[in-house]
C-alpha cells in the first residue's frame, strides 16, 4: 500500500506518553468533530461540537487498512486523531477487529467527556491503555480550557473517571495540559488525580504550533515535582514531555497530509 492511500492510519511515532504508536483515527469527517474546543488543539478550532455517539468509520475499511500494514516495530496501536474517538459507536467493534488479528496492544486516547457513559466505559475496558484527559477542576476552568459541547460537565468528567477507574483492571493514566490558564491549578487536580486513583500521571505543555503559548520547562518541571510530592506516595506514576524518553527507530507508513490532519500522538 503506498502511503498516500492510508485514509484512517497514521504513524508510526514516538510518543513520550506510549512509546512508539501507530494511530488509527476512528473519527474521520470532512470537517473536524469533536466534544471540545480546546484552546490548544494543534488542529485547530471544532467545526462540529457534539457529544453525540455515531458511526464515523466502517470497520470494515479501518480493518481493509490494518490487513496491508507492513512489518512495523511498536509498542502500542493507538486509537486518537482529528476528533474524540469515544464519539464513535463503533470504536468497541474495532478495538475487538485489530485484537484479532495484530499482537500489539491497544491504547485510547480519550479528552474524558463521554466517560460518564457506560457504554463508553465498556468500551474503553477492551483497551489495553487508557490516557484520559482532565485539564480543569471547576465548570469555569473547564469551559475557559476545553470549551465543551452543551451538557457536558465536570462532575460528570470527575465521577466518570472515578468510575471508570473501579471497573478497569488495566493501565490508566490521567494527562493533564497546562497552560497559563491552570498552571495555579496544579494542586486541585493532583487533589483530584489522588482520589480518582490511576496508575500514572502525565504533565503536559503544547509544544506543537498551536493558538496559546506552552509553559517554560522550569515550570513544567515544578508542576511535575508537585505531583510527585502529592500523588507518588499513593503508587501513581508521574511523567513530564520534558523526561528524557527511550526512542525506537520507526518510519511513518502514512502520508505527511494524513500526518498533518491527525497530529503526532506525542
Amino acid at each position: 500500500m503506498r502511503s498516500k492511500e492510508l485514509k484512517y492510519i497514521y504513524g508510526p511515532i514516538n510518543s513520550w506518553r506510549i512509546g512508539a504508536s501507530l494511530g488509527i483515527d476512528p473519527v474521520v469527517c470532512e470537517s473536524k468533530t469533536c466534544s471540545f474546543d480546546c484552546i490548544y488543539c494543534q488542529i485547530g478550532k471544532t467545526k462540529r461540537l457534539t457529544i453525540d455517539r455515531e458511526e464515523f468509520v466502517p470497520v470494515s475499511e479501518v480493518m481493509d487498512e490494518i490487513n496491508t500494514l507492513p512489518e512495523i516495530n511498536i509498542d502500542y496501536i493507538t486509537f486518537a486523531g482529528t476528533g474524540e474517538p469515544t464519539l464513535a459507536n463503533n470504536l468497541d467493534k474495532m478495538i475487538l477487529a485489530v485484537k484479532t488479528i495484530r499482537k500489539e496492544e491497544i491504547a485510547v486516547i480519550t479528552n474524558s467527556s463521554t466517560i460518564h457513559i457506560k457504554a463508553v466505559r465498556d468500551t474503553l475496558c477492551l483497551a489495553d491503555f487508557v490516557l484520559a484527559k482532565l485539564d480543569a477542576c471547576s465548570e469555569s476552568s473547564l469551559k475557559e480550557i476545553n470549551s465543551p459541547a452543551h451538557g457536558i460537565t465536570i462532575k460528570d468528567i470527575i465521577n466518570g473517571l472515578i468510575d471508570f477507574r473501579a471497573e478497569y483492571s488495566e493501565k490508566l493514566a490521567i494527562q493533564i495540559m497546562f497552560i497559563k490558564e491552570n498552571r495555579d491549578l496544579a494542586k486541585d487536580l493532583a487533589d483530584i488525580v489522588n482520589t480518582i486513583k490511576p496508575d500514572e500521571v502525565q504533565i503536559n505543555t503544547p509544544l506543537r504550533p498551536c493558538a496559546v503559548a506552552p509553559l517554560k520547562q522550569a515550570e513544567i518541571l515544578a508542576i511535575r515535582d508537585e505531583f510527585i510530592k502529592a500523588c507518588s506516595p499513593n503508587g501513581i506514576t508521574v511523567k513530564s514531555v520534558y523526561d528524557p524518553m527511550v526512542k525506537k527507530e520507526v518510519t511513518a507508513i502514512s502520508s505527511a497530509e494524513t500526518m498533518r490532519r491527525r497530529g503526532k500522538p506525542g
